[in-house]
């Protein structure tokens, strides 16, 4: 078949939103700048404190599953455009606490380079002294050295580095400033859902690896294959697919999953 007349990739549609690289990602883009919209419509007009305070417990659960879109982003960006990108991921930063390349220094040059080796894995699940983490304690170090972790990795690439710190200290700046016009309503709006958020977001990653001490990429991450659960993480309960090859889009998971499924132990795999 010729160039000519090879059918059009089904995954991209620049007829209908030319500016997004992919047509899977129209309607959890639309969500993402819709709930930022809300947000932002809360903060100015709710002029009652129980409500704000109602509205952030509410989208708790909602803003968690925010989380591994943003992850998905920092792997394969949504738009063309590098500032729409950056638009992306200050409402990103506002829902889930991760800003621009935080989890592309941390996760996709740190945690994908290094989950094999609990001496070095950004995301390690071991103790030095050979011991797990539990559950509680490894969110709790994982999400309070995500940043100071991050950076570090930032030092083998300065370009990516420089972005993060300094759209890293423009979501501060924002974030600063919200509180200061409106303390209650920028703490519970703002600064809450980013701790919240980035604190549940790491602990859901603690089964991805925990225990798992091997040198097979096939034997290194447990898997979900739940329509529920994937379709509210963007298929990243397919996990060993993702670790295989972390720069093929969210929307490709499935299939890889099922090409290698034959190799990864029965155990590791869950619905």
């Amino acid at each position: 078949m010729s160039r000519l007349t090879a059918p059009p990739d089904p995954s991209k549609d620049f007829r209908l939103l030319p500016l997004l690289k992919y047509k899977a990602d129209r309607i959890p883009v639309a969500i993402f700048f819709a709930l930022t919209v809300v947000d932002f419509a809360v903060y100015f007009t709710a002029d009652r404190l129980w409500i704000v305070v109602a509205y952030w417990l509410l989208m708790i659960p909602v803003k968690a599953f925010v989380c591994p879109w943003n992850h998905h982003h920092q792997h394969v960006p949504m738009f063309h455009a590098k500032p729409l990108n950056r638009l992306l991921e200050m409402s990103f930063a506002l829902h889930t606490g991760a800003s621009t390349n935080a989890w592309t220094l941390h996760h996709v040059h740190g945690h994908h380079k290094n989950y094999l080796d609990q001496n070095k894995d950004e995301s390690r699940w071991r103790r030095r002294s050979g011991e797990s983490f539990g559950y509680f304690t490894y969110a709790a170090i994982t999400s309070l050295t995500a940043y100071p972790r991050a950076f570090r990795v930032g030092r083998n690439h300065p370009r990516l580095q420089r972005a993060f710190v300094g759209y890293g200290l423009l979501t501060l700046l924002l974030v600063v400033s919200l509180v200061a016009y409106k303390p209650m309503h920028g703490l519970f709006l703002f600064v809450f859902p980013i701790i919240t958020s980035l604190t549940v977001t790491v602990a859901a990653t603690y089964n991805h690896h925990s225990d798992l001490d091997t040198d097979d990429h096939m034997q290194a991450s447990r898997n979900y294959t739940g329509r529920l659960h994937n379709l509210l993480t963007g298929n990243l309960g397919y996990h060993t697919a993702h670790h295989y090859r972390q720069g093929l889009h969210w929307s490709k998971l499935p299939e890889l999953h099922e090409s290698l499924a034959h190799k990864i132990p029965a155990e590791y795999i869950r619905a």
